[in-house]
C-alpha cells in the first residue's frame, strides 16, 4: 500500500515539474528591457583614455554619465585571463583561468544568454576575433579549456543565440573531425553568410543570422575591416530589437587586447577608436529607446599600458605636451578596469565592484525592469 502511494506521489511530481518549467519559459519580465554589454578586451583606463587624445578629438566614452571600476581577478589567480574574465561577466561566478562557462568544479554555469532566453528575449554576440574565442564563447558555451574551439563551435550551434558575427570559419567547416557545422547551423535555423556583411540588412524576426567572415580572427588592421564592428553592432540591434520582449547583446572589441600583448601602441589605439564607433551605435539606439541599458567594461587590462610623458628632460615644458605610450608587460595586469553605464538602471554601476557584480546588476535590471 505504501509502495503504491509513493509511486503515485512520484508520478504527480513528474507531471508538475515540466509544468513549472513551461510556466517559467512563458513568463514575461515586468517590462521589455534591452541590455547592450560592450567589452573592450584588455581595455584599462589608459587604453580608454587614448580615445581622448587620438583620432578626431571626440569620443563616445565621455557620454556615459555613470562610471565605476571593476576588479577582474579570477577564482584562482589575481590576474585573470579572458576565459575566466568573460565567464565572470557572463555568469556572475569567478572560475579558474581557462574555463568557459564552468565553475571551479567544471560544472556548467547559467549565463546571461541562457537566463534571458527562457523568458523569450533575443540574444546576440559580436566580436572582431573568432566567434569561438574566449570572451564571446563565455556567453553561450561550456568547455573546460578556452582552446577547445571546435567544441565551442558545437555549443554555438545548439545555443540560444539569435545573431552572431565575427570570424572562425575553420572551427565550423575545417574541423579535425571532418564534420560540417556550417550545415548544422543552417539546420538549427541560421541564415549563414561567410562572405561579408550585407549593405542592406532586412532581417526576418523569425530567423536567426550568423556571419563568419574570416578563417580565424578578422583583419588586424581596423581600416581593412570596413567598419565591421560598428556595422555588425547596428545589424544585431536592428534584428534583435524586433523582439517585443527585449534583447541582450554582447559586443567585443577583441583586438585591443592583442595590441597590448604585442606592445604595439598604434595597433592598440586604432582598436580603441574602432571600438568607440560601436559605442556610438549602442548609445544612439539607447537615446531613442528608453528601456535600454548600455554598459561598457573590460575583462581585464593588457600590457600595463600608460600614456606617459616623453623621454626628454622633465625640466623641458614641451615634454608634457608629448605623449609617449609605454608598456610594462606583454601579458595581462591586475589593474582595475573602467565600468561605464547609460540608460535604464545605469546608476547601479557607480563605484567599485567585482566583475561578477556586473552580471548580477544586469540580471537585476531584467528582473525588476529598472
Amino acid at each position: 500500500m505504501k509502495y503504491k502511494f509513493l509511486v503515485s506521489i512520484l508520478f504527480l511530481v513528474s507531471l508538475l515539474v515540466p509544468a513549472q518549467l513551461l510556466a517559467q519559459k512563458n513568463k514575461k519580465f515586468k517590462k521589455p528591457i534591452n541590455v547592450i554589454l560592450l567589452i573592450g578586451d584588455g581595455m584599462g583606463t589608459s587604453q580608454m583614455s587614448s580615445a581622448f587624445y587620438y583620432g578626431n578629438g571626440t569620443n563616445s566614452f565621455e557620454e556615459f554619465p555613470f562610471t565605476g571600476f571593476s576588479n577582474t581577478s579570477s577564482a584562482t589567480h589575481k590576474i585573470t585571463d579572458s576565459a575566466a574574465g568573460g565567464t565572470a561577466l557572463a555568469s556572475g561566478t569567478r572560475t579558474y583561468n581557462g574555463a568557459i562557462g564552468l565553475n571551479t568544479d567544471s560544472l556548467p554555469l547559467q549565463n546571461i544568454v541562457e537566463f534571458v532566453s527562457q523568458y523569450g528575449l533575443s540574444t546576440g554576440v559580436v566580436a572582431t576575433s573568432s566567434i569561438t574565442h574566449a570572451t564571446p564563447a563565455s556567453f553561450y558555451a561550456h568547455t573546460k579549456w578556452r582552446n577547445m574551439e571546435e567544441d565551442i563551435a558545437k555549443d554555438l550551434v545548439k545555443s540560444e543565440i539569435d545573431f552572431f558575427a565575427g570570424g572562425g570559419i575553420k572551427f565550423f567547416n575545417q574541423r579535425k573531425d571532418g564534420l560540417k557545422y556550417l550545415d548544422s547551423l543552417k539546420m538549427h535555423g541560421f541564415e549563414v553568410d561567410t562572405t561579408s556583411l550585407p549593405l542592406q540588412f532586412k532581417s526576418d524576426p523569425a530567423k536567426k543570422y550568423g556571419f563568419l567572415l574570416a578563417s580565424k580572427e578578422l583583419s588586424k588592421t581596423a581600416s581593412l575591416r570596413n567598419n565591421f564592428l560598428a556595422n555588425a553592432t547596428q545589424m544585431a540591434i536592428d534584428h534583435l530589437s524586433k523582439n517585443k520582449n527585449g534583447f541582450f547583446l554582447m559586443v567585443e572589441g577583441s583586438q585591443i587586447d592583442w595590441g597590448g600583448h604585442a606592445n604595439d601602441a598604434e595597433y592598440l589605439i586604432n582598436e580603441v577608436l574602432d571600438f568607440d564607433k560601436a559605442l556610438k551605435v549602442a548609445l544612439d539606439f539607447a537615446k531613442k529607446n528608453k528601456n535600454t541599458l548600455v554598459i561598457v567594461t573590460a575583462d581585464h587590462e593588457t600590457g600595463g599600458f600608460t600614456l606617459a610623458a616623453g623621454k626628454e628632460s622633465y625640466e623641458d615644458e614641451d615634454t608634457y605636451n608629448n605623449i609617449s605610450p609605454t608598456f610594462a608587460t606583454g601579458g595581462h595586469s591586475a589593474t582595475l578596469v573602467p565600468v561605464l553605464a547609460f540608460g535604464k538602471g545605469a546608476s547601479k554601476f557607480v563605484g567599485f565592484q567585482k566583475n561578477t557584480d556586473i552580471f548580477d546588476k544586469m540580471k537585476e535590471t531584467f528582473v525588476k525592469g529598472e
